[in-house]
């Protein structure tokens, strides 16, 4: 549990003079000069003791243990600057400085800390001032109270603030707030998003904590009033501070335990997440669904073995996470020895390492400075999660740009002159129109609001085989998206799945059984209501039953298997003509046709599979264009080949054969007939496209989910062309049926041409008067029946001869009967 004390002369001489020089807000704890200065304010101690010295009334916060995590921030906030001050396109021949404060997560200490920064002076550990340059920008705070207490302040001299945690909706008031802008999404986009991710997975009945301050407040407050449009009721809303007294925060641990929800929105910082956990360990809390805010729910050092039963399966928005080269080996190489003077190094490398620097500390190993990092996995050294450490590189790469755009002077050059260093103002205007692209080719810009695009990643931490836990992406929320486009999930793991198959059911009353209605319980949420039965002659509202053609039924099933066979008969046709291709049969069939014919057969099986399943924008479109084009390459074919067999027969002159029965005019003719399918079928679309529909008045006990034609006279001109390509075809075969010739291909076509007239006449009054998915199975049976009918009145015949009568299969039989005597 945390400590808080305040006392006078509690503290050694010792003691006291580590507060001095480490403890006291108006010390940096890092620092370094340079031409532009750019100040930083971290949560560099989470855990800390309010001590009143007894050699004066001032409050010193005396830190006693080190946030790793925030130590990180620092050093990559250093590591930014000196990448910077190494490029020779940013910033060239201008050094930047900085100076990290600690505001150790309280509003006290961030007001001295910036304080601190507006001066200029700031004391030093030898007890003086340094009267160096105020700063020019600050990058933080990792708190949204913390940073509304430092713009207050700074915000007067119109010093630009660039937050990476502070996350407060409140903060996007450019009234209050115009000099505040942050590389991480507000929490207005956030709260939104874990309402509707509750709603997605059902849970309509939540609990709800806080942290009692600007962040928790404001977060909670949009998630509640998001939650209820969503229809999504809250039984309890707890708020606490990490720094109230250990009752308060059982307390709001037996309140969760006595509530009926059995799902948890945690809207908590990790002070407070932290506190929290440590009291649910004490009071067994598990069988929850924790929903975390982004402020820690990919914090690792949460991710421990004594919290894995409470906190395995939690689900919460992060930011998207990335990989910043060199920071790693930049990194592993923080050491004293940079700075032996620097009191907050040591107190890192004895945490880090379980040793001390006196040598007079009983049971301290004592520490050489020469351990290595590399062997050490904490939060300073774990790089696999870096998601605010990337906020952090982007604000100080946005203050370079800022400066480096202002520092041009208004010259054309690329140059930048340091004669511009001695301006005082760094101009806000040149943070608000920054747009620019880092190394890893990430887009950093703000919005009117100082705001950044708001998109994150869903994490559900799951359990790795090695018993350890890992945060796994389930999902995406992007809120530049159309409403119902926001929010997606990913094609979800064996581990995920299963998990959702044991999600907890969290609402606050079961649904009614038929013959009951709902009735408001008087002083609940609307998500509450008991069951009532039913008046007599009473009518009652029962949810329809959803109606389209599917796989999963027998028919469905059925279509499509004969739709599959029938694909995979035409492929195997084309393989057997493929295999003879150089025998007088084949050739003497007009080969380039019946090859594309055959290709036109099999996608004209596989089209009437689009009609099956539940129709979707996508599915609608591809069904009837498919079908319109795939029947017209089809009739073309047939169409060319009747055309060249009566030519060939007809021609009273040579020369007129050869020119008829050219490839080249075949190609022609079919392209032609195909295009003008193909114009149709692209006004259609364009005009009035087909769309997924739901039925609603031909049945009253079910809907019927169809796809609505857009243009029934679209539809009719398609299946119209078809029909009359058939005509066609059928007429020139039937002229032709008696042409001297042991294969008289046009017999063959003539029959193809009745059956498939027939079938499509039919079809018609079937297709009008047949309901719902009914409508459906006619036009597949359709679509399978005439295809079967193509398929094997023309190629029947041919492959009989090549498979079984090999002996005919010769240029004198092919002559007919007129040459055999």
């Amino acid at each position: 549990m945390l400590l808080f004390a305040l006392f006078h002369g509690a503290f050694g001489a010792e003691d006291n003079l580590k507060c001095k020089m480490l403890g006291r807000p108006e010390f940096p704890l890092l620092s370094q000069e340079g031409d532009i200065t750019i100040g930083g304010a971290f949560t560099l101690h989470s855990q800390i003791a309010i001590v009143l010295p007894s050699e004066n009334l001032n409050l010193c916060y005396f830190p006693f243990r080190i946030n790793l995590r925030e130590f990180r921030f620092a050093q990559t906030m250093i590591f930014a600057i000196e990448e910077i001050n190494n490029s020779s396109s940013l910033l060239p021949n201008i050094s930047i400085g900085y100076k990290v404060f600690d505001t150790c997560g309280l509003t006290l200490p961030s007001t001295r800390a910036v304080m601190a920064l507006m001066n200029g002076k700031t004391r030093t550990p030898e007890g003086g001032c340094s009267s160096r340059t105020s700063v020019h920008a600050i990058i933080g705070a990792s708190e949204s109270s913390s940073t509304i207490v430092m713009l207050q302040i700074s915000g007067i001299f119109q010093i630009p603030v660039i937050s990476h945690f502070a996350t407060c909706a409140c903060l996007s008031n450019r009234k209050e707030y115009p000099s505040f802008f942050r590389t991480i999404p507000s929490d207005f986009y956030q709260s939104r998003a874990l309402a509707k991710l509750v709603k997605h997975f059902g849970w309509t009945w939540v609990g709800a904590v806080k942290s009692d301050n600007d962040y928790g407040n404001n977060g909670l407050a949009t998630f509640i009033m998001a939650a209820e449009q969503e229809g999504v009721c809250v039984e309890y809303s707890e708020g606490f501070s990490w720094t109230d007294p250990s009752e308060q925060i059982a307390r709001v641990v037996t309140v969760i335990k006595s509530g009926s929800a059995r799902v948890l929105v945690a809207f908590l910082a990790q002070s407070e997440m932290s506190a929290l956990l440590e009291e649910a360990v004490k009071q067994n809390l598990t069988g929850l669904q924790w929903v975390g805010s982004e402020s820690w729910i990919t914090a690792g050092h949460l991710a421990l073995k004594k919290y894995s039963a409470i906190l395995t399966g939690s689900l919460g928005f992060t930011i998207r996470k990335t990989k910043i080269t060199g920071l790693q080996e930049f990194l592993l190489q923080v050491n004293p020895s940079q700075n032996p003077q620097n009191n907050l190094l040591k107190e890192f490398w004895e945490t880090t390492f379980g040793c001390s620097f006196q040598s007079d500390v009983h049971g301290a190993t004592q520490c050489s400075g020469v351990e290595k990092l590399k062997d050490i996995q904490n939060p300073f050294t774990d790089v696999s999660e870096l998601r605010i450490s990337n906020n952090v590189y982007k604000a100080v790469y946005a203050v370079a740009h800022a400066m480096h755009s202002m520092l041009k002077c208004g010259q054309s050059g690329e140059a930048v002159n340091q004669s511009c260093t001695t301006k005082k103002d760094f101009e806000l205007k040149q943070v608000r129109c920054l747009n620019f692209t880092l190394q890893s080719g990430e887009r950093v810009y703000f919005d009117d609001y100082g705001d950044p695009a708001a998109t994150y990643e869903l994490v559900n931490w799951q359990r790795s085989p090695e018993g350890n836990t890992v945060f796994v992406v389930v999902g995406n929320y992007d809120a530049s998206q159309p409403n119902g486009r926001q929010f997606t999930m990913n094609n979800i793991n064996i581990t995920w799945a299963a998990r959702l198959q044991k999600r907890p059911l969290s609402v606050c009353s079961q649904s009614c059984i038929p013959g009951f209605r709902q009735a408001v319980i008087k002083g609940k949420p609307i998500c509450c209501f008991t069951c009532v039965a039913c008046a007599l002659y009473s009518c009652q509202c029962v949810p329809k039953v959803i109606e389209f053609l599917s796989f999963e039924e027998t028919m469905g099933a059925l279509l499509a298997a004969v739709s599959l066979f029938g694909a995979a008969l035409t492929s195997l046709v084309f393989c057997v003509f493929f295999r003879f291709r150089h025998t007088p049969l084949v050739k003497a069939s007009n080969s380039e046709l019946s090859f594309l014919l055959l290709f036109s057969l099999t996608l004209c099986f596989l089209c009437s599979l689009t009609f099956i399943g539940r129709p979707s924008r996508w599915s609608c479109v591809l069904r009837h264009t498919a079908f319109g084009i795939t029947f017209a390459l089809c009739m073309s074919c047939v169409l060319a080949k009747t055309v060249a067999v009566l030519f060939a027969f007809t021609a009273k002159r040579p020369g007129n054969t050869v020119f008829y029965c050219s490839v080249p005019l075949q190609r022609t003719s079919v392209f032609a007939c195909i295009t003008l399918q193909v114009i149709i079928c692209v006004l259609w679309l364009t005009l009035a496209p087909p769309h997924p529909h739901k039925n609603t008045a031909h049945a009253k006990e079910r809907i019927i989910l169809e796809c609505n034609l857009g243009s029934p006279v679209w539809f009719w001109v398609v299946l119209g062309y078809i029909g009359l390509l058939a005509v066609i075809c059928f007429i020139l075969a039937f002229l032709a049926r008696k042409l001297p010739d042991n294969f008289n291909e046009a017999k063959f076509i003539t029959f193809s041409m009745l059956i498939f007239c027939a079938v499509w006449v039919t079809f018609i009054p079937a297709y009008v008067s047949s309901p719902g998915k009914f409508t459906v199975a006619v036009e597949i049976f359709a679509i399978l029946a005439s295809s079967f009918g193509l398929l094997f009145c023309i190629f029947a015949p041919k492959c009989y001869i090549l498979i079984l009568k090999p002996e005919k299969n010769t240029k004198k039989h092919m002559m007919g009967r007129n040459h055999q005597n």
